[in-house]
């Protein structure tokens, strides 16, 4: 039997709690998950103002160096779609100690790159093992949490994958500018490689077809799987009855298609191109960033890796503040809804609940972020094309981060609610839309606004981004009588 609970801690109740993990020690599994998701931001943002310096080494023109960029990008959204659902079945902890050793041996190749055929080579692998970190880490955030409380977590796991933003940069700048590009991978190596070894001793395993709610130990020897387990069991400070069995949630089989499937599926379709389109516009600028402030302001390496900071900067805020706010949206919502219908389950988590009003707990915020991204994005052009004061575009960057961002948190929290059983898959089905929109976006920036200018560029961007209102617009209209029918459905096969 675990310990006894202290005072303010959960109480013995008939009904089993939904994790045994007490609130230190989600706090814990959150920082870990937060830190392995800095992972994909940091190799892609630590890499943005080594660009022409990299072009110049390999004698290869800046266009090519951006192609790597855009077959990062690529990889990023394919791989979670393999890894996103490996993790589903044979556990969180077996996903990212395979996704780790694949990101660390690709960083000490790239280390060692002697042209430019290995450089991109090495960056779709690096791409491989260290994309998947966001998928797996959304998956534990949904193992272990409630409705009640994910938006506050998923605020904290996204704040973590965005510190990138803001530091990665101006590493990546400094590195570049005193010890030389290859430097950067030798950094990452060591980042990769002191992380691993922590994670095996400290990330229990969370997957709840194997441990169900944490109280559970598999009967596999695997030590992946059983160790630190064990540990949080004895240490956790939520009562639970060791002698109950808890029957683990169904086991599934490895479905590589299943990120697909969701990512055509009419519950998520609308909202997952919408934020693919935001995402990608907001890569096209970060892309884009170094050569136009280098071009029109006559930055040095490192100066261009300091103009990232306010991006960082407001993508962390902003996530942070809208992690509270989704938390209390819901919490409102879910009174008011409980008061007209009390028969709803406490902690919101059955997937039953086809009536919620989900919609309307997460999304409501989303037309307002996307509005303030498009005004953001149109001062950025004209203000860079003309050589306004640099204060005036970087502040738009900072703009522009908080608001996509927010707008990230608010449908991965919103689709892990839906896909909960699936969410590490649901997690990476977003990040294949994305990634890819992004690698197309990304690729033809430069040559655009070679093209037309700045301003013209980010003025088209903007607009795409209006009409695209539609997705959120028709998720929230039709979403909602969709999962009922489909409830209803089910009750009449059973």
């Amino acid at each position: 039997m675990p310990p006894a609970s202290v005072e303010g801690e959960q109480s013995v109740t008939a009904e089993p709690p939904f994790s045994i993990f007490d609130k230190r020690q989600k706090w814990l599994i959150i920082i870990i998950v937060s830190t392995a998701a800095t992972f994909s931001g940091f190799a892609s943002n630590i890499y943005f103002p080594a660009l022409p310096t990299i072009a110049k080494d390999l004698n290869v023109s800046l266009e090519l160096v951006n192609l790597t960029v855009t077959s990062y990008l690529i990889f990023q959204g394919l791989a979670p779609s393999l890894w996103g659902p490996i993790s589903d079945v044979k556990g969180r902890r077996v996903a990212y100690t395979f996704t780790f050793l694949v990101f660390f041996g690709a960083c000490i190749g790239l280390a060692e790159t002697k042209n430019y055929a290995t450089l991109i080579v090495l960056r779709c692998l690096q791409s491989t093992g260290s994309a998947s970190t966001i998928a797996i880490g959304s998956g534990v955030i949904g193992d272990i949490t409630t409705r009640d409380e994910r938006g506050g977590f998923m605020g904290i796991f996204q704040a973590g994958l965005l510190v990138p933003m803001a530091v990665g940069p101006i590493i990546g700048g400094a590195m570049a500018g005193t010890l030389g590009w290859r430097s950067i991978f030798w950094l990452l190596t060591v980042y990769g490689g002191v992380f691993l070894i922590t994670m095996l001793l400290v990330l229990p395993e969370t997957l709840r077809s194997l441990v169900a709610n944490g109280s559970q130990v598999p009967s596999s020897k695997n030590p992946l799987v059983k160790y630190p387990l064990v540990v949080y069991q004895r240490l956790t400070r939520v009562q639970w009855d060791s002698g109950i069995a808890i029957p683990p949630a169904a086991r599934k089989h490895i479905d590589v298609v299943g990120p697909f499937r969701i990512l055509f599926s009419k519950h998520s379709t609308p909202i997952i191109v919408f934020l693919a389109i935001y995402y990608a516009v907001w890569q096209m600028g970060i892309t884009a960033m170094s050569s136009l402030f280098t071009d029109q302001y006559g930055l040095s390496e490192i100066q261009n890796g300091l103009t990232f900071i306010a991006n960082g900067v407001g993508s962390m805020v902003g996530t942070l503040i809208t992690g509270k706010i989704m938390d209390a949206d819901y919490r409102k919502v879910k009174a008011e809804y409980e008061s007209l219908d009390r028969s709803i389950a406490e902690g919101g988590d059955a997937s039953g609940e086809s009536d919620f009003p989900l919609e309307k707990a997460r999304l409501r915020l989303i037309p307002l972020f996307a509005c303030l991204q498009c005004l953001s994005l149109v001062l950025f052009g004209w203000t860079i094309q003309y050589r306004v004061h640099i204060a005036v575009p970087i502040i738009s960057t900072f703009i522009t981060g908080w608001t996509v961002v927010s707008m990230q948190s608010i449908i991965m929290t919103y689709l892990v609610d839906i896909f909960h059983e699936r969410s590490a898959a649901a997690s990476a089905s977003i990040n294949l839309a994305r990634c890819l929109f992004a690698a197309g976006g990304t690729s033809f920036v430069m040559p655009l606004i070679t093209a037309v200018g700045a301003g013209v560029t980010f003025t088209i961007c903007a607009a795409v981004q209006f009409v695209a209102l539609v997705g959120p617009f028709v998720q929230w209209k039709f979403a909602a009588s969709w999962r009922r029918e489909e409830g209803q459905q089910e009750d009449n096969k059973s």
